[in-house]
């Protein structure tokens, strides 16, 4: 009886014609458009509009897919008439070739010389409550700083921002640190505290020494799941085993949850930036906490493979000179 070696195995062809990928070809390389089709499919979940994105045709799409798949011996992505999904090895997989692809733009981005500064599409994610408060005076400046920049925000809850991240589809995001994911790095943009915002007339309003255990059986309303802001807001109360009194109330922004206050239906926890908009129209008060007041650090988060990473330091420094009055840089 003949042994067949694993590594003799490349593909087989079973009824129905379905493809089963064996062990690869060790010397098999990737080229940087098969990856690119890759990665835009994992993107888009959509071969046509991969194809579009990347501007080729989609049965060259297709063919640079399947290559790549055939050289790996693996199947990436999963395809029926109906959807597009990334296999479970190809989700493993995409963040590597991402970081490729991150490289070797940054390569040709360096031999342009356009390593002076950031230029062309940046896909930059803020999260709800930073992007109202930073974004007013940071577009002007990025504006004349990085001319030849073409930014796209993208504003969206943390885990989403932090996903989009790793699997390509965000250049870099905004976000309250740390992090705690992998592969990235973290640049720390600034500090701020949290002010407690009550209806005129509350017991705290006017307040410099509010201690956190204030927030004890306090009617306090929260923003909706999936917020940081939420969960710090826990966390501090669990630090000193506090228990808000739960309600109803559920909003997606902070500009809501701040009128829900003006209309008497409980406080709030806002950072600080935010004061200065939220608070316009008057018919509010603060509340400060007592020294040293609980805070939250927010920064600038970059892929660790990106070869651009000079030019992300230079982004965070100019964030950093535009930033609200009321928070204190950082980094």
């Amino acid at each position: 009886m003949k042994t067949i070696l694993p590594e003799t195995i490349q593909k087989v062809k079973v009824i129905g014609g379905t493809r089963l990928i064996g062990v690869s070809d060790q010397s098999y390389q990737p080229t940087l458009s098969q990856l690119r089709a890759f990665v835009a499919v994992a993107k888009y979940r959509h071969f046509g509009t991969a194809a579009t994105r990347l501007n080729v045709s989609q049965p060259t799409l297709s063919q640079g897919l399947a290559a790549l798949e055939n050289g790996l011996g693996v199947h990436l992505i999963e395809r029926s008439t109906r959807r597009v999904l990334v296999t479970p090895a190809g989700a493993r997989l995409l963040p590597q070739a991402q970081a490729i692809l991150d490289a070797a733009d940054g390569f040709v981005a360096a031999a342009a010389g356009a390593s002076d500064g950031l230029s062309g599409p940046l896909r930059l994610g803020f999260i709800p409550t930073v992007a109202p408060y930073v974004l007013p005076d940071l577009l002007p400046a990025l504006g004349v700083t990085m001319p030849n920049l073409v930014l796209h925000v993208v504003e969206d809850q943390t885990a989403r921002l932090l996903g989009a991240l790793r699997a390509g589809t965000l250049d870099a995001a905004v976000v309250a640190l740390p992090s705690e994911i992998s592969g990235v790095v973290e640049m720390p943009l600034y500090s701020e505290d949290f002010v407690l915002v009550v209806p005129p007339g509350h017991e705290l309003a006017g307040r410099m020494d509010v201690p956190v255990s204030a927030l004890d059986n306090a009617p306090l309303l929260l923003l909706d799941e999936g917020h940081c802001l939420r969960d710090q807001t826990l966390d501090l109360c669990r630090s000193v085993d506090a228990r808000p009194m739960a309600g109803d109330t559920r909003a997606t922004s902070l500009a809501t949850v701040v009128r829900c206050v003006a209309g008497g239906l409980g406080i709030t926890l806002v950072p600080a930036s935010s004061i200065p908009v939220e608070t316009a129209r008057g018919d509010l008060a603060m509340a400060h906490f007592v020294s040293p007041a609980p805070s939250r650090t927010i920064g600038l988060v970059v892929r660790s493979s990106t070869a651009r990473a000079a030019d992300y330091r230079a982004l965070a420094d100019l964030i950093r000179m535009q930033l609200p009055a009321q928070v204190r840089p950082v980094g």
